[in-house]
């Protein structure tokens, strides 16, 4: 999931299409969204959870990555 994209297409186009649940006096209290939607913001907030996670790790340039990927074999 990391590294996909910062915030899914399907996700922005579903902004304003969810449903609400409200109380007597139009409080809302509980929201209804697609099933799809929800999956894809969990998979948002899990992307977020491992950026804060690994912000302090050390990092690696584009050529260093390349060059461990063809000395494995793997480019």
């Amino acid at each position: 999931m990391l590294g996909q994209r910062p915030l899914r297409k399907r996700t922005m186009s579903m902004l304003g299409k969810e449903k609400f649940i409200t109380a007597d006096k139009g409080k809302k209290k509980a929201v209804i969204l697609d099933i799809k939607f929800y999956e894809e913001i969990l998979g948002d907030l899990e992307d977020l959870r491992l950026l804060a996670k690994r912000k302090d790790e050390a990092t690696s340039s584009l050529q260093e990555v390349e060059e461990r990927l063809k000395a494995r074999g793997l480019l």
